[in-house]
Order: C-alpha cells, then structure tokens, then sequence
C-alpha cells in the first residue's frame, strides 16, 4: 500500500506525477529553490548565446540552437514574477521538452540532484504566491528552506502567465 499524505481534515491526497517520482533536480532563481522532476529534464547548459525573437512574450527571451535542435528560452524570473537579473549575474539553463519541442529554462544556479520521500510532500500553502501556486505541484519543507516543486506543462502555458 501507497503511503499517501493526508490533508488537513485526515482524508488520502492524491500525489501528482512529481510527487510520485521523488526526484528532482533543484535549481536557485532570485535565492528560492525550485525542482523539476528529473524525468523532465533532458539537459543542463551554462550561459548561452540566445538570438531575440521580436513581439515574443515577456517570458520568452527568445531561441538557441542545440545540437541542431532550436529551443525556446524562457526566462524563469520573470515567469514567476521576480526581479530581473542583475547586469553581469550569470545564468544556467535547464533544458525540458513539453509536446515534443524543448525549452531552456534560464535560472540562476542549478543545485542537486534530490531524492525526496513523497510521504513528505505538501500541496501548495495558501500563503505561497498565487503566480507560483498556478506553476507548482506542490512543495517539500527541507531544512531552513522551502522546495517548491515546479510542474513543467503548467509553467510553460505562458498565455496563462500573461492573464494573471
């Protein structure tokens, strides 16, 4: 038998796919930890050339060429709502494929590979910000910091992150 988690009022939760898998590979944007389940992603790169695409969205920072392979960028600071990065910081990317088109998701810092028991994840906080809350599966409590698991398909629905 499954060891669900159990909501407030003492009833099973269903766990989401991420929350299933149990393991994610963390990544830091303006000092929050993020994880993507690491069935998702595909590749991880340091700074990139990335060619600007005109009238694109906010989000998108516009497009590289990986292997042969074009990738859309999309800037992860400003998809969740946070300052954008100072003149000089460096930045990563994680590579994750959606519909079979990958994407570059442009962080701060890529941290470590995490193996987390699902018996520990938690569904959103009704305090956790209502742009991260449309992206997030939910979220794990570590030591002195919070992970907040981040579900691709919903994260890359930009039309939605417009809306908001």
């Amino acid at each position: 038998m499954t060891n669900l988690p159990v909501s407030a009022t003492g009833t099973a939760v269903a766990l989401s796919e991420s929350a299933t898998q149990g393991m994610f590979v963390t990544m830091t944007v303006a000092g929050q930890l993020f994880g993507i389940p690491v069935l998702k992603v595909q590749d991880v790169l340091g700074e990139q050339t990335i060619a600007h695409v005109p009238l694109a969205p906010p989000e998108v920072l516009g497009s590289l060429n990986l292997r042969g392979r074009i990738v859309t960028a999309i800037d992860a600071r400003t998809r969740l709502g946070l300052p954008p990065r100072g003149e000089g910081e460096q930045s990563m990317s994680v590579v994750v494929e959606h519909d079979n088109e990958l994407y570059s998701l442009v962080i701060d810092r890529v941290g470590e590979v995490l193996s987390l028991p699902a018996s520990d994840f938690e569904r959103n906080p009704s305090t956790l910000d209502p742009r991260w809350q449309d992206v997030s599966d939910g979220i794990y409590r570590l030591e002195g910091v919070l992970l907040v698991v981040i579900d691709v398909a919903r994260f890359l629905r930009l039309d939605q992150a417009r809306a908001a």
